[in-house]
């Protein structure tokens, strides 16, 4: 920069031992170290869902299929909740910077506001993916279903909703003629999985039989994901086809035809590994997410508390801010690998 002579260091200095090289303080080197040891870890992770993904001979889950829903609007939106978190996350970032830069002109007052702003944006980040997870284990409202062939397809369209459950048999808890009007659809999934709807009826938990009262499914497309004896991966059967094939499935009364939302033991956007990656490496991530976090705060405390102007250097906020650094550049990896590729 202008005005700023190079200051030069000689050989012995530099190499010689006992004191910190090229004028780098030892935090800073062992935060160097910890950063690059995680960046080999997240590498190895991503390394290896790569090798998965191009190992399976199927159809692999598209991002904009599993991710497109928004918290209080619905399905219908692809990535778009996914882009909001990442911009948060990357203008955490930016507050981060201006946090380090108003410490190194002593602004004990800017580095207060930029780190809170920091705080604010981690925070809707680790609460985005906590509501994104739930999303990805509840599922879609049609799940994923197994054809006559032994295909496995995924459905769009809209569903129809439920209005209740009118009881024609009665059970330990429910009386004939009771009818249901609560905590419906995880009762119909939760049914239909296990075989449990035949023919527009549903048997509840407690043994009784009700009546499903449902409005029509429509639009409705089967996309083949999973090649069975007829269809191949990529077929798709729409219009009054698609519909008639999924009602007799849903009401077939066969358990496991019908796959919702994912786990570690199924998936119902793809392979089973594609949840296991998902979950360990989003999770992961949101791990260091909700630590850094934590350590901001922490730092923050001191900051309020004047610790850190007493010595007259802010390099506890830069050295957090690198950590802060490392976990957003991780996550465009993160993001890229899973979202968009």
């Amino acid at each position: 920069m202008a005005g700023h002579a190079t200051k030069e260091i000689d050989a012995k200095t530099l190499w010689g031992g006992k004191i910190s090289p090229f004028s780098t303080s030892y935090g800073k080197l062992m935060m160097w170290f910890f950063l690059v040891s995680d960046a080999l870890t997240f590498g190895g992770l991503l390394v290896s869902y790569g090798f998965t993904r191009h190992d399976y001979l199927g159809s692999w889950p598209i991002g904009e299929e599993t991710f497109n829903s928004m918290p209080f609007l619905g399905s219908g939106y692809p990535l778009l909740y996914v882009a909001l978190m990442t911009f948060i996350l990357i203008v955490s970032s930016v507050t981060m910077v201006l946090a380090v830069e108003a410490g190194h002109r002593m602004d004990k007052k800017g580095v207060i506001k930029w780190m809170i702003a920091t705080i604010i944006g981690g925070f809707f980040f680790v609460g985005s993916q906590a509501w994104e997870w739930s999303h990805f284990i509840h599922g879609s409202k049609f799940g994923k279903v197994e054809l006559a062939d032994g295909s496995l397809a995924i459905v769009k369209g809209t569903f129809g909703e439920i209005e209740n459950f009118r009881v024609e048999e009665a059970g330990s808890h429910h009386k004939k003629g009771d009818v249901i009007t609560e905590d419906l659809m995880h009762e119909y999934q939760h049914a239909v999985a296990l075989g449990h709807v035949e023919n527009g009826f549903i048997h509840l938990h407690d043994g009784s039989k009700a009546k499903i009262a449902k409005k029509a499914n429509e639009d409705l497309q089967l996309v083949v994901k999973e090649k069975g004896g007829k269809y191949a991966i990529g077929s798709v059967i729409e219009g009054d086809e698609a519909i008639a094939m999924y009602e007799g499935i849903v009401n077939s009364g066969e358990a496991g035809r019908v796959v919702y939302g994912a786990n570690l033991q199924q998936n119902e956007y793809g392979p089973q590994q594609y949840g296991q990656f998902f979950f360990f490496i989003t999770g992961f991530h949101g791990f260091h997410v909700f630590s850094g976090v934590i350590i901001n705060i922490i730092i923050l405390f001191g900051v309020l508390r004047g610790v850190y102007h007493k010595r007259g250097h802010y390099e506890m906020v830069e050295k957090t801010g690198l950590y802060w650094h490392f976990v957003d550049l991780v996550w465009v990896f993160v993001f890229t690998f899973f979202y968009l590729v």
